[in-house]
């Protein structure tokens, strides 16, 4: 099966100051159309920046990151924006919400940017999502109305809003509730099943990576052995093989 996502020998270097700081040291690894993956780690590792690279927020010192063939350090800021918009949702761990907008409007926000829905469909679409995630009661507050956990879940609403191909998630349940945080789950393994949405998890969440059919571990900005999950399943490789 083709790769969705291809990552060879990724390296990301840092630079503060005079020192430059290795956040990844070539990484290689490919994703295929519908799989869900998590990528573990320490903190500092290298999982967030492997996320960022693979969302098109940055570009590898050297090495590629292909995601549906392109290459991204060959496309132009434009380029990345229109594969971002059209092709990944990012759910961030610090959730980048619209301060000044209310909570249908920042889930609105990417549709309304893609240009293809009307308006009512759009109302349609975003209520539909805010009742999934249990927020429609919220939909006129701003974000600083909201708790940490109903912050997540409108990050995650506007990552799924388009129905990206890929949704590529930064500690999604960090601030969720364990009731919450398993409902959230379910439906990105529902949409996982029924849209083949390629799912790839930044996480320190055993429930997460329980649900996973990959688990990708990171060590020092490198790939690390694999090992016993731990979780009643193998770890796997890329790409759903067992290691």
């Amino acid at each position: 099966m083709k790769a969705i996502v291809s990552v060879k020998d990724a390296v990301k270097n840092y630079t503060l100051g005079t020192v430059v700081v290795p956040a990844l040291r070539g990484v290689t690894l490919d994703v295929v159309e519908g799989d869900f993956i998590a990528i573990a780690g320490p903190s500092g590792s290298g999982k967030t920046t492997l996320l960022n690279l693979i969302g098109c927020v940055d570009t590898p010192t050297s090495g590629t990151v292909k995601v549906e063939g392109k290459d991204t350090r060959e496309l132009s800021e434009r380029q990345l924006t229109t594969l971002r918009l059209h092709t990944i949702g990012f759910i961030f761990q610090s959730f980048n919400l619209v301060s000044v907008l209310s909570v249908f409007q920042n889930v609105e926000l990417p549709l309304l940017l893609q240009r293809k829905l009307s308006g009512p469909d759009r109302a349609q679409r975003v209520t539909a999502l805010l009742d999934r995630v249990g927020l429609r009661e919220h939909a006129s507050h701003r974000p600083s109305e909201l708790s940490g956990g109903q912050r997540q879940r409108v990050a995650i609403a506007r990552a799924l809003v388009t129905r990206p191909g890929i949704v590529l998630a930064d500690e999604p349940t960090a601030n969720l509730d364990s009731v919450t945080g398993q409902h959230i789950l379910d439906l990105m393994k529902e949409l996982n099943r029924t849209e083949k949405t390629t799912f790839i998890f930044s996480t320190h969440d055993q429930r997460v990576m329980a649900h996973a059919n990959a688990i990708i571990r990171l060590a020092d900005g490198k790939l690390a052995d694999a090992g016993p999950s731990g979780l009643g399943q193998p770890t796997m490789q890329p790409g759903g093989t067992p290691a």
